[in-house]
């Protein structure tokens, strides 16, 4: 099954995109107004895909029915993490990526983007994905199945930009796991742009200014 997806294009005939993934118990609808937070010249003809994650039991809240790209069972650097489903959702993702291309847009103009287990998530299918991409943006986010990183990012382009955000207040995601992860994929090679706000679990002003000039010099 695809998955369900919202589509907003800014300008007719968009030749660069986003797919934006969100975060545990959200749906698409919840990053829909960053269009309008971003404000993109005009010149700028993108195509925003906001996909809804599948409703599933997560360990993490009690096995509770929630939108989920994959199981989580803790947030501790130990906790066992959801293989088979990061590597099930990947596929979905990774095809995605592909009807775009299908579409005339090139995949070295679409950006991934996620927050918290949708940044999580964006990493894992950026890295892993077949071809370079314009970009990779992870907020608030970690690493997953970081352990297996030399095996899934084996082919990933070195020079592919990596925008990593994350809140020094967060109490969900800690700082620390976005430390880690920085660090893991600077020691694979990859160049991190790395930014820290006075934030908590969520995305603000400022960094959604430095959001927008990041993606203008993806598409450059």
């Amino acid at each position: 099954m695809t998955l369900s997806i919202i589509q907003l294009d800014t300008q007719t005939e968009p030749d660069c995109a986003v797919i934006w993934l969100h975060g545990l118990g959200a749906n698409g609808h919840d990053f829909e107004p960053i269009i309008e937070q971003l404000n993109l010249p005009k010149s700028v003809r993108t195509r925003f895909i906001f996909p809804h994650a599948p409703i599933q039991a997560v360990s993490l809240n009690n096995g509770m029915h929630m939108p989920a790209w994959y199981n989580i069972y803790g947030f501790n650097l130990d906790s066992q993490e959801d293989a088979t489903g990061v590597e099930a959702i990947n596929v979905k993702i990774a095809a995605l990526i592909d009807q775009q291309v299908a579409a005339g847009i090139a995949a070295n103009r679409i950006v991934l983007a996620g927050f918290s287990q949708g940044g999580a998530l964006t990493l894992y299918a950026g890295l892993s994905y077949p071809r370079r991409l314009a970009g990779l943006l992870a907020m608030s986010c970690y690493l997953p199945l970081r352990q297996q990183l030399q095996h899934y990012a084996a082919h990933a382009d070195p020079s592919l930009p990596i925008f990593l955000a994350h809140g020094t207040q967060d109490e969900v995601v800690s700082l620390n796991f976005a430390q880690r992860a920085r660090e893991l994929l600077e020691a694979f090679g990859f160049a991190i742009d790395w930014r820290e706000y006075p934030c908590a679990h969520t995305v603000c002003a400022e960094e959604i200014a430095d959001i927008r000039t990041w993606l203008l010099q993806c598409w450059q």
